[in-house]
């Protein structure tokens, strides 16, 4: 254990000056972390904590999506939830199966191993849009769709998965039971969290402590995600769901908090934390992977995940260019690009059983995609939304670093 924190407490100092660093480079401090972190496995430094599944699930997912949701304003997620909603849905899908049938007639892997990685590798990921997007200082409603769509479509992916596993181990569904899951899955994760959120809330609206108010809010995004996965629904819906009631009816509704600042300076502490590790130890479990047999079926996952998010998002967005809900065409670039794969895939990659056919191939290309999906996406990510006029011009290095 007091190595665990040791190690821990190196991290944090890498994290420190890689961010010094990137700020100074003006390179994104998810592809510093990255690289910091293949660096530190190729010391003669050995980590003993190691990315996994329990380690993503468990530990850093909550925290983010909540902290994340602390800031979304409800009435702006209600008016885009049907597009938010679409995307999650149909879109995901459609990813899923372009991925998945590509696999299967162009790298010759069997259904049930092709239809799992098109299913874990088609949700986009909280952690890498929020930290990638909040790093470039997106704002308004194309950021607001961007991690709206990868905080919501953890429950179609969470089914869809589900569904897939069972199928390669032998255990038969139908149509009305992926449904009642998904239905299942989606509303009591929200129940979840919105029931936890407002009973916390009860208790903050009685102090005007920040320190208790920190706690509660703490227990709020832990205890909504673990109480919707025990119930076996999603624990990500449930923490967004929380990060919604504690950001807009606790920080800013009816019930104030006294220490609102002190409990935004927290969570945005806690966000730079546990993006720092995540990254990271990403960085030294990418550099584990041997991808000298693969290179192609990573080459094709890379160009077949590519098209699968193309498919997802213009068509999807085409189905509301006529109303209120029309998304303009440089954000569906946006929308396209930004689809980022991270940490939520290679949690579902490394939690799939042993004895599936392909694992090995499986985990070590979702590395692969997530690789390209940290360095290709995210260097080029800034420059793409300045291009599109979503950002301002790159101020001269004088304004931001005066001698």
């Amino acid at each position: 254990m007091t190595s665990e924190f040791s190690q821990i407490g190196l991290l944090l100092f890498i994290s420190a000056l890689v961010a010094i660093l990137c700020r100074r480079l003006r390179l994104p401090y998810t592809v510093g972390l990255v690289l910091a972190g293949m660096a530190l496995y190729l010391s003669p430094f050995r980590l003993s904590l190691q990315l996994s599944k329990d380690l993503i699930y468990s530990v850093f997912l909550p925290p983010l999506v909540f902290e994340a949701a602390l800031y979304i304003r409800w009435a702006e997620f209600r008016r885009d939830l049907p597009v938010v909603g679409a995307l999650a849905t149909v879109g995901l899908v459609a990813a899923a199966a372009v991925t998945a049938v590509g696999m299967h007639y162009l790298a010759r892997w069997a259904w049930s191993s092709a239809g799992i990685f098109g299913i874990l590798i088609a949700a986009t990921d909280p952690v890498s849009v929020i930290a990638t997007f909040k790093e470039a200082e997106v704002k308004g409603r194309l950021r607001l769709l961007v991690e709206a769509e990868s905080l919501l479509n953890d429950g179609t992916a969470a089914v869809l998965f589900a569904v897939a596993v069972g199928l390669a181990s032998g255990v038969g569904v139908d149509a009305a039971h992926i449904g009642m899951s998904l239905v299942a899955t989606v509303g009591g994760g929200v129940l979840c969290g919105v029931a936890c959120s407002f009973t916390l809330l009860l208790l903050a609206g009685r102090t005007v402590d920040p320190l208790i108010e920190i706690t509660l809010t703490t227990l709020a995004a832990y205890g909504s995600f673990y109480l919707a996965e025990h119930l076996h629904c999603s624990g990500v819906l449930a923490a967004l769901a929380a990060g919604l009631v504690a950001g807009n009816y606790g920080l800013r509704g009816s019930h104030p908090f006294g220490g609102r600042e002190a409990v935004q300076s927290f969570w945005d502490y806690v966000a730079f934390v546990v993006n720092s590790l995540i990254f990271l130890l990403i960085g030294t479990s990418m550099t584990q992977q041997n991808f000298n047999d693969l290179w192609l079926p990573g080459l094709l996952a890379i160009v077949l995940v590519t098209l699968g998010r193309a498919v997802a998002i213009y068509p999807v967005c085409a189905m509301f260019r006529f109303g209120a809900l029309r998304v303009d065409l440089r954000d569906q670039h946006i929308l396209f690009w930004g689809g980022l794969r991270g940490a939520l895939a290679l949690a579902l990659a490394l939690g799939l059983p042993p004895t599936l056919p392909l694992h090995d191939q499986i985990v070590t290309v979702s590395f692969g995609v997530v690789a390209f999906s940290i360095f290709a996406q995210g260097l080029s990510m800034s420059p793409l939304l300045r291009r599109l006029g979503r950002l301002p011009p790159t101020p001269h290095p004088a304004d931001e670093f005066p001698p």
